[in-house]
């Protein structure tokens, strides 16, 4: 069994029953191995995932048979999702199966509320810390420990259900996927999951033979855990979102050469950009690009850094559909890699939230299928883990996406109330983007910063005038 996070004595949660589910199909424990690929191998020194949503309470009769409904559908899921049941091999990072199992935890916390859970302003951590399991664990240990975890906590008015994921097997596209997954099973079966993963390495860009060695124990974590952090969730309305998207786009020359895309894509996203006829770039800026732009400039601003110093804003990008050929959109595993966006801090804070976001806008664009493979060559060439953190006091990393069907998690009874993440891969500057409950466009941000910023950010009427 995986070490709980709810070891300490005096925490409300108690562990009410324990077990390790298995796939449903005998034929799962067949799935051919899994090569980890350049874009898995990097997040060998990361943090699990931990993300978790927050439920309503079920009907009071529901509540007695909620182990084995989620045992049931947790072993229904697997059997879709085999290679999470599997560990890693100890040599190349292959995925092999194996009866290791996933550890499914319940709990309970009857002096626990959702008031107590989502205060936006103090997130509780070390609270919402406890609803998860393998907690701050190093991706690389998925060799001697399970690659996905899941604990069922009820609390006095819901229940929070915490998935630990194993970061170099699954991005967030394959987490978000599994997890919808795994609620539409138990909410129905499993013959109502109409899209499969697709596991297929060959003649992926990041299909690689690369090998990354490491020292006696495995790699550690590029940031530093010690660090005094505050946490906050800003909420920026739909409103919001389109006055920012039309403060970066108000200056730009469209000179009637381009055009309106609405095809549904992966995971929800609805495009309607401006396309360029010619070159079929977009070259709208993005609602998503325009909040990024407001939080460099604000964490930048509130950091109080020297004019002359580089600042850096780094966005994880999805290269699914980056690629020619275009990889499955429900491509398992890691198929992302980093953008750095980077700019003098008198630079940034004398220009317009425009400029910055035209800079944010033109690195995402650029980053298509020679960029992709030009960065695959250069990581074969050097092959290393992928530095997380801030390192010089002026980075920012976003991460996750509010194009996530977080809240199409209904397990039966009544879509999420809030989500939530534990405590992995936080440090100074991390943000993570979550849909809005609304499901309107609204964004939810997840923030941390170090103490004095995140006091002088909320200071900061220029920023705070968009969040709600």
């Amino acid at each position: 069994m995986p070490p709980s996070s709810s070891s300490s004595t005096s925490s409300p949660i108690s562990i009410t029953s324990q077990l390790v589910v298995h796939p449903s199909d005998p034929a799962a424990a067949n799935h051919p191995p899994l090569r980890l690929s350049a874009s898995d191998l990097p997040m060998l020194s990361c943090h699990y995932i931990q993300k978790g949503v927050l439920l309503p309470l079920p009907p009071p009769s529901l509540i007695p048979s909620l182990p084995s409904l989620f045992r049931r559908a947790l072993s229904s899921v697997l059997s879709l999702f085999p290679p999470l049941a599997s560990r890693l091999s100890s040599s190349r990072h292959i995925l092999l199966p194996s009866a290791g199992g996933v550890p499914l935890v319940f709990a309970s916390a009857p002096a626990i509320s959702s008031l107590s859970l989502l205060d936006p302003v103090s997130v509780p951590s070390t609270l919402i810390n406890d609803l998860f399991l393998l907690d701050r664990v190093v991706s690389y240990h998925g060799r001697t420990l399970p690659l996905l975890a899941v604990k069922v906590t009820v609390i006095a008015d819901g229940i929070f259900v915490g998935l630990s994921a194993d970061h170099a097997v699954v991005d967030g596209t394959s987490f978000w996927h599994f997890f919808n997954s795994f609620a539409t099973v138990a909410r129905t079966d499993a013959a109502n999951i109409k899209i499969l993963p697709d596991f297929s390495r060959d003649g992926s860009p990041f299909d690689t033979a690369a090998v990354l060695s490491f020292p006696a124990g495995g790699p550690a974590v590029s940031f530093s855990q010690d660090q005094p952090i505050r946490e906050r969730i800003f909420h920026f309305s739909r409103e919001a979102i389109l006055k920012l998207k039309e403060l970066t786009n108000k200056d730009k020359p469209w000179c009637g050469n381009w055009t309106t895309e609405n095809n549904s894509e992966i995971m929800g996203k609805q495009s309607n950009d401006k396309i360029n006829v010619k070159t079929s770039a977009v070259v709208e800026i993005s609602s998503f690009q325009s909040l990024c732009a407001l939080m460099w400039q604000s964490v930048t601003r509130a950091r109080k850094l020297s004019s002359e110093k580089t600042t850096t804003f780094r966005m994880a990008v999805n290269c699914r559909h980056r690629v020619e050929p275009r990889m499955d959109p429900y491509y398992f595993g890691n198929a992302i890699q980093s953008t750095a966006t980077v700019a003098k801090v008198g630079e940034l804070l004398s220009n317009s939230l425009e400029w910055s976001a035209g800079l944010l806008h033109d690195n995402v664009v650029k980053h298509g299928n020679d960029r992709v493979r030009q960065r695959v060559a250069e990581w074969e060439a050097d092959p290393r883990v992928f530095p997380l953190g801030n390192f010089d006091g002026a980075s920012m990393t976003m991460g996750s996406s509010p194009r996530f069907p977080m809240y199409n998690n209904d397990f039966g009874w009544g879509k999420p109330v809030a989500v939530r993440s534990g405590a992995a891969n936080k440090f100074d500057g991390k943000m993570s983007a979550f849909p809005g409950r609304e499901g309107d466009g609204s964004v939810d941000l997840e923030v941390v910063l170090c103490c004095d910023a995140m006091d002088r950010i909320e200071a900061d009427s220029e920023f705070m005038q968009y969040c709600s």
